[in-house]
C-alpha cells in the first residue's frame, strides 16, 4: 500500500518539476541569440520583411535576431533545416508563397502543416497584374476580351517556373477560360525587363519594382490580385471587381517554428511580432511596398497556408503545371 503511494507522489513531483521547468524556461526565454531562416535569396520581399521583424523584436526581447538566407531548392532547402531543429524557439523560419504551392508540385521532405508551429501571420503582398501599353486593354474585362479573341497570342512573364507569379496567370487562364502563353525568366528583374521593352503582353508582379514603371507611364496597371483594394494604389480595382469572383494571388511573410513548440514562446514571439507589426514606421515601409500588414494569430497563419495549399493544388492541377527539379 506505502509502496503505491510513495509512487504516485513520485509521480505527481516529477510532473510538478516539469511543469515549473517548462514555465521557468518559457520566462527565461530567449537566453540567446534567435535564428530567422530566410529561404531566399537576399533582397527579395521574404528577405526585407525578416529583417523588420528581426531589427523591431530584437530589443524587447533583449536577445539578437540573426537572419540566415538559406535560398535553394524552391525553399525547400532552409524551410527543412527549420522542419529538422529543436522545437526551442530559438530557430524560425519566414514562410511565403512556395511554402502553400510546393505541396502541389514536390514530394517534400516534410509535411507542410505537421512538421511546423505557426507563430505570426505579418503580412501580406498581393501580385499587380500589368500590361505593356501596346496591348489594347485597360481594365481586366478588356484583357479578357483581347485574349478570347486571340488564343494563344498573348504572353506573360513570370520569375520563374512553379513561382506564384507564375501560378498567378495560370489562374488567371483558369479563372477567365482563355489561353495566354507562359515565359519563364530567372527572376522578376529581367522577366520585367521584357516587360518594359514590349517582348512581353503581361505579367502579374509584386508591386514593389512595378509601381515606378506605371508611375512613368511605362507600364499600364490593369488590377490588383487581392481581396480588397491596395492602400500603395486605392484607385486601382481588384481582379476580382474587373469580374473574377474569389481572384486572390498574394504573396505572404508568415513566420513558423518547427513542430511542438512550448505555447507560451509562441504566445512571447507572436506577442513580439504583433507589436512590430503595429509600428508606424512599419506600417508606413511595408505599406510603399504594397504589402498590407496583418500582424495575425498562429490560429490564422495556420487557417491561412491550408487555404493556399487548397487553393494552389486546384490550378497546378487543372493548369497540369510541373515543378522544376
Amino acid at each position: 500500500m506505502h509502496h503505491g503511494r510513495f509512487k504516485l507522489e513520485r509521480a505527481v513531483f516529477a510532473a510538478l518539476v516539469a511543469a515549473l521547468s517548462t514555465t521557468a524556461g518559457a520566462q527565461s526565454y530567449p537566453a540567446k541569440p534567435i535564428r530567422l531562416v530566410v529561404p531566399l535569396a537576399p533582397g527579395g520581399g521574404g528577405d526585407i520583411v525578416a529583417r523588420i521583424i528581426g531589427q523591431k523584436i530584437s530589443e524587447p526581447l533583449g536577445q539578437a535576431v540573426i537572419v540566415d538566407n538559406r535560398p535553394g531548392g524552391s525553399t525547400i532547402i532552409g524551410t527543412e533545416l527549420v522542419a529538422r531543429s529543436a522545437p526551442d524557439g530559438y530557430t524560425l523560419v519566414m514562410a511565403t508563397s512556395s511554402h502553400g504551392i510546393n505541396p502541389s508540385l514536390y514530394k517534400l521532405p516534410f509535411d507542410p502543416i505537421k512538421d511546423f508551429t505557426p507563430v505570426c501571420f505579418f503580412a501580406t503582398s498581393p501580385m499587380m497584374l500589368t500590361v505593356h501599353p501596346n496591348v489594347p486593354a485597360k481594365t481586366v474585362k478588356d484583357l479578357i476580351a483581347v485574349a478570347k479573341a486571340n488564343p494563344g497570342k498573348l504572353n506573360y512573364a513570370s520569375s520563374g517556373t512553379a513561382s506564384i507569379v507564375h501560378l498567378a496567370g495560370e489562374l488567371f487562364n483558369v479563372s477567365a477560360g482563355v489561353k495566354t502563353v507562359h515565359i519563364p525568366y530567372k527572376g522578376t528583374g529581367p522577366a520585367l525587363n521584357d516587360l518594359l521593352g514590349g517582348q512581353i503582353d503581361m505579367m502579374f508582379a509584386s508591386p514593389v519594382p512595378t509601381i515606378p514603371h506605371v508611375k512613368a507611364g511605362k507600364l499600364r496597371a490593369i488590377a490588383m490580385a487581392s481581396t480588397q483594394r491596395s492602400p500603395a494604389m486605392p484607385d486601382l480595382p481588384t481582379v476580382a471587381e474587373g469580374g473574377l469572383p474569389g481572384f486572390e494571388a498574394a504573396t505572404y511573410f508568415i513566420v513558423l517554428g518547427p513542430a511542438n513548440m512550448p505555447a507560451a514562446v509562441v504566445s512571447r514571439l507572436n506577442g513580439e511580432m504583433i507589436k512590430a507589426a503595429q509600428l508606424p514606421d512599419v506600417n508606413e515601409r511595408l505599406s510603399t511596398q504594397g504589402a498590407t500588414v496583418v500582424g495575425g494569430t498562429p490560429q490564422q497563419a495556420l487557417a491561412h497556408i491550408e487555404t493556399e495549399i487548397a487553393r494552389w493544388a486546384k490550378v497546378v492541377k487543372a493548369a497540369g503545371v510541373k515543378g522544376e527539379q
